[in-house]
């Protein structure tokens, strides 16, 4: 009888394995490097979003698989679903994509120019006369990507590559672009990274502020199970006080 009763009681714990193991995913996040938001795979800092991504999503038995590729790139395999998510995305990098109704930060975009540098953003005709520098594949907001569009002419140059900032920040100081746009969090962050602080003036922003987000793809069925987790798990990390925890190892706070 006491075999028995081991040999059930074996069974019921390796059927219990099995479940588990088949409701523990292996969930990749695709990105270029846009530190603070997401840095170098494996680091000591990652980035808070691939933070907050590992500890909701760990919660669940899932595991993280993050990897860097171009930003382009990176839609391109999370829209076929060959990668499950994106982070660091605005809506309007992706709006086919499945998004979470709670935000990861809010950003804006803003225009840098060398230090002393006399120019400054005034509006979309102050960006005729000046050679201009943007990123591949990145959303800066409608009606400046409608401009980029319908003037792509040798004033306004598209780098494409996980080191594209640092490429525009180079261009700028050596005279070869006037200004370049970005997101004022991660240019703070690269130029420390540099050692260029004092080399670069901000010179005017696009718009206001926008919510970014981790948006996953839209042809997987389990993006919606997954961007649920990361609604819950926000608002959990949030009132345990691991949100603010995780921000603080980036120099940040808290969004709300």
């Amino acid at each position: 009888m006491m075999h028995l009763i081991n040999k059930t009681l074996l069974t019921l714990v390796s059927a219990l394995l099995l479940v588990s193991h088949a409701h523990s995913d292996t969930i990749t996040i695709r990105s270029d490097v846009w530190f603070p938001m997401n840095g170098e795979p494996g680091s000591a800092q990652p980035g808070y979003m691939i933070e907050l991504a590992q500890t909701i999503l760990s919660k669940h038995g899932h595991t993280v698989d993050y990897r860097l590729m171009p930003w382009e790139r990176a839609l391109n395999e999370v829209r076929l679903g060959t990668e499950d998510c994106v982070v660091g995305a605005y809506k309007e990098d992706a709006p086919d994509f499945i998004f979470p109704e709670e935000h990861w930060g809010m950003d804006n975009s803003a225009f840098y120019i060398k230090k002393g540098g006399p120019w400054r953003y005034t509006g979309l005709d102050s960006l005729d006369t000046i050679k201009l520098g943007v990123i591949g594949g990145y959303a800066y907001g409608d009606e400046f990507d409608e401009y980029v569009k319908q003037n792509k002419h040798d004033n306004i140059q598209t780098v494409k590559g996980d080191n594209a900032l640092e490429k525009n920040i180079k261009k700028v100081i050596a005279g070869r672009l006037t200004t370049f746009i970005d997101s004022p969090l991660v240019v703070a962050a690269k130029l420390k990274e540099m050692g260029m602080e004092g080399n670069i003036d901000e010179a005017g922003t696009l718009g206001d502020p926008s919510p970014m987000y981790i948006a996953c793809s839209p042809v997987k069925p389990n993006s919606k199970d997954y961007i649920k987790l990361i609604d819950d798990g926000t608002k959990a990390l949030r009132a345990s006080g691991e949100l603010d925890a995780i921000m603080a190892k980036y120099g940040l706070k808290d969004w709300k």
